[in-house]
């Protein structure tokens, strides 16, 4: 490890958190519904659509009506892409004229981008189109990222609202975050990757020649609109097979930084927009607070064992950190931050690959999904998933130290707690449970490269990946095949809807209560002492959970690794 590593994390946590407030503003605007300067551009454009959509953004949804519109709107966009996938070579804007994809990988990949997973079981430059990767793809990443967010802000009106049996517009909020948050924001991050180096034309390849003399063929297409919303949506699916470790996705140190930031950016901000939308905004800078906690962790982790790289290479006299699988402009400790990163807010996108790391520090990103989505987690979803950890924390500090289980005002009772605890149990049942169907049937073990623990480890990994909706992978796991394209689709659709479906209906149950005042008796939740109890809380039930499965997989890689045996 290295000061300057270390000085690139701390300008790293330091700048999200001087632009946590204002971001926070921007999203409390578009929660609120209030006017902001953009307006006066894209105002009529909004005004436009409810015409033509003949919806009445004014109109309140109780939380069945606004899980039922968001069902079938995403339902209805998995289908779409279902069908430019399959009809691709009967489309326009295919110049190479690839092959309409099979329907065990149309099936995948509608579904990956439904759930704001990003899942690639293909190599995008060699089987996409430029229509699907625009239509089928990016479509979904605007889409899939604002309908996290306007989750999120459902949840937060539950909380805010009193005696109120609605939770707000599905299609307002959503029209409202595309449109005024998005959209302009990627537009301006585009340009910025365009004059970086980013590609983005409609011409599919160019012929270049080497300095060998050589002539090869280089990949081209519409990357940095793609790259934008990919990052600032926590999306993650890359134009190229090699995602952000490929220079026409992130050619320098700037971009690559800025990457980072981008996919924290909103997920920070929302922080101090629940805050604000409840009245005291240090609820939301508690929430923060815990969150950093464990992504510090895990980076100091992941850095320190990257670092110190393979004790067996050591011993054969070659010195230095674990540059396997990582790009030297990058280099262990931009690599490192961005592993963490991009797992710590199910995004997916990777500048290094995973499966080269040493076991812990691969280890980390894949503890990083199974919590569940509360380390900043998606746009909107890491905030609502972190909530539900706070339901549970708050009702287990109410029972230990007898005082009334209350959270921002609103008291937590029994079927706040059981619909809570249902949404935290979907992530192992069906990690786990999937898991252990592919590491007994011949189809599911003949998808790993490697054997022993590390194949297991890409086996668990490939399927916390889909359950969490991150989308990244250890990348030696074969997954296109009917096999795991059909069970990693159930699992990314059940790891997405069978999250939010509960997390709605919590936001309807605290939405109709009353507002519980503060009194001796109550919890205090804006704490040092609130921080720790659900940094805890998610250390022992989102973690321990998946103990005995780690310890099959990268603990038993280290343990071997340190005695010599590499897999």
């Amino acid at each position: 490890m290295t000061l300057q590593g270390w000085m690139l994390i701390l300008a790293f946590t330091g700048i999200l958190l001087a632009l946590t407030k204002p971001v926070g503003l921007w999203l409390f605007a578009l929660y609120e519904g209030r006017r902001t300067p953009l307006h006066a551009l894209l105002g009529p454009v909004e005004r436009g659509f409810y015409r033509l959509s003949g919806i009445d953004p004014d109109e309140e949804q109780g939380w069945r009506r606004y899980a039922v519109h968001m069902l079938i709107f995403n339902t209805v966009l998995l289908l779409l892409t279902y069908a430019v996938l399959r009809l691709q070579d009967m489309l326009p804007f295919n110049p190479l004229g690839f092959a309409g994809t099979s329907e065990h990988l149309a099936f995948n990949t509608a579904i990956s981008f439904t759930t704001n997973t990003n899942w690639q079981s293909y190599a995008g430059e060699s089987t996409l189109s430029n229509l699907a990767q625009m239509l089928g793809l990016v479509i979904h990443n605007f889409l899939s990222a604002s309908t996290g967010i306007a989750l999120a802000f459902a949840l937060f009106r539950g909380f805010a609202r009193r005696g109120s049996q609605t939770i707000g517009n599905f299609w307002a909020d959503m029209t409202r975050v595309t449109l005024y948050l998005l959209l302009p924001a990627c537009i301006l991050y585009a340009l910025f990757l365009i004059a970086s180096g980013v590609p983005q034309t409609l011409a599919q390849s160019v012929g270049v020649t080497t300095l060998e003399g050589a002539r090869q063929t280089l990949a081209l297409g519409p990357v940095a609109s793609q790259e934008a919303i990919k990052m600032l949506g926590t999306n993650g699916g890359g134009f190229f097979n090699a995602n952000s470790a490929h220079p026409f996705e992130n050619p320098t140190a700037l971009t690559d930084f800025v990457q980072m930031l981008s996919i924290f950016v909103i997920g920070f901000g929302l922080t101090w927009t629940f805050g604000k939308a409840v009245g005291n905004v240090r609820q939301g800078w508690a929430i923060l607070a815990a969150m950093l906690t464990i992504f510090l962790v895990g980076v100091t982790v992941t850095y320190w064992q990257e670092a110190a790289g393979n004790p067996i290479l050591h011993h054969l006299g070659v010195a230095g950190g674990n540059m396997e699988g990582k790009e030297v402009r990058f280099g262990i400790a931009a690599s490192a931050l961005f592993s963490v990163v991009t797992t710590a807010a199910s995004c997916g996108a990777v500048n290094a690959m995973h499966d080269s790391f040493t076991a812990l520090g691969g280890m980390i990103p894949l503890i990083n999904i199974q919590l569940g989505e509360v380390v900043v987690g998606g746009v909107g979803a890491g905030i609502y998933g972190f909530l539900l950890f706070a339901i549970f924390a708050v009702f287990v500090a109410g029972l230990m130290v007898g005082r009334t289980p209350e959270y921002v005002g609103k008291k937590i009772e029994s079927r706040e707690v059981k619909l809570a605890v249902l949404a935290i149990a979907v992530l192992p049942l069906i990690i786990l449970g999937f898991s252990a169907i592919a590491s007994v049937l011949p189809a599911g073990l003949a998808g790993p490269l490697n054997k022993g623990p590390h194949g297991f480890s890409e086996i668990l990994y490939a399927f916390t990946s889909a359950v969490g909706n991150n989308g990244s992978a250890f990348a030696g796991l074969t997954a296109n095949t009917p096999f795991y394209d059909a069970m990693l689709g159930v699992a990314m659709w059940i790891g997405r809807f069978f999250i939010i479906v509960p997390m709605l209906a919590i936001a309807g149950s605290l939405a109709a209560k009353k507002y519980t005042p503060e009194t001796a008796g109550s919890f205090p939740t804006t704490g040092p002492l609130w921080t720790g109890l659900l940094v805890g809380i998610v250390a022992v039930v989102g973690g321990l959970t998946f103990l005995p499965s780690l310890a099959l997989g990268p603990i038993a890689d280290h343990l071997a690794m340190i005695h010599g045996q590499l897999f």
